[in-house]
């Protein structure tokens, strides 16, 4: 039995908690010729990037099957989020089309990643695929502003324009987004991580004295990139706003860390949200408390 069979009798038995034809719209912002919703799904938790350990990576891609995959994505819909970021890969690809051809009509938000970070020459393959905007990843950039080779990333933005897409720059550190910014680029929009993860080892070094094992997450890493992102006029999409599920004590936490995001970054942005509804009809929890503070 095809996700999509299932799916559709879990609505007729309950099972989803806001059937499509009863979602309340979530608001949205226009992002060149499309409305995006002001919450939009992410995809680390569908492939396993936990951002915790190899133990937890596992345990996500044990469960999330494709079908439950493909599933999700219809839930999410019915919540009403009409938009999916999603990095560039063979199984993504398989899942889109399968997802399109379930009659999915979810927008498409492309971080490149893998083969097409090293292929440039796929980006017009990917522009038939319709995404509405295709992102250099974000620790590629990350990478390339330590190495002082930012010139590629630029060169990428080009290329991503002479196929005829939107191109982003996602990064997990705001004085990315000041470069660029201070030299007048045409990207035509960002991809804005809330915390710093990028941070290497020889930073924290030298501040503490010794490094951590693992990312790090700062308190105030939210409140940094904020201000960077209301000094650009350009659109940001915000992600991690739960420090990778570091964040998600209780329902007042994930609240207040949705509050302090949507309330400081511009009207035209919206917020990227992985989502792994094991426990929790997250998708549906999500839309609503994203509802519940833009309309307060």
């Amino acid at each position: 039995m095809s996700s999509r069979r299932r799916f559709l009798q879990g609505m007729a038995a309950g099972a989803v908690a806001v059937p499509a034809a009863q979602a309340v719209a979530l608001p949205k912002v226009k992002f060149g010729k499309t409305e995006v919703t002001k919450l939009i799904i992410g995809s680390n938790p569908f492939y396993g990037y936990s951002h915790f350990n190899a133990v937890f990576d596992g345990l996500m891609r044990e469960w999330m099957t494709q079908d439950r995959r493909i599933e999700i994505l219809h839930r999410a819909e019915a919540a009403g989020i009409n938009t999916w970021q999603v990095h560039y890969n063979d199984p993504t690809i398989e899942d889109f089309k399968r997802y399109r051809a379930e009659g999915g009509k979810m927008n498409w938000l492309l971080l490149a990643d893998f083969e097409l970070m090293k292929n440039w020459k796929l980006l017009p393959q990917v522009a038939r695929l319709g995404p509405i905007g295709v992102a250099h990843h974000g620790n590629r950039t990350d990478d390339r502003f330590r190495d002082n080779q930012m010139n590629i990333v630029h060169d990428f933005v080009k290329a991503v324009h002479d196929a005829g897409l939107p191109a982003g720059i996602s990064t997990h550190n705001p004085k990315v987004v000041e470069y660029v910014e201070g030299r007048g680029w045409e990207n035509d929009y960002y991809m804005t991580c809330m915390y710093r993860v990028s941070r290497p080892p020889e930073e924290a070094r030298e501040r503490f004295g010794e490094a951590p094992l693992g990312e790090l997450y700062y308190e105030k890493d939210p409140a940094r990139m904020c201000e960077m992102v209301r000094r650009t006029r350009k659109t940001c999409f915000a992600f991690k706003l739960l420090g990778a599920g570091r964040n998600i004590r209780s329902p007042q936490t994930v609240e207040q860390a949705f509050r302090f995001v949507l309330s400081n970054i511009k009207p035209q942005d919206a917020v990227i949200v992985g989502m792994f509804p094991k426990f929790r009809d997250e998708m549906r929890e999500n839309a609503e408390l994203v509802r519940r503070i833009l309309v307060s």
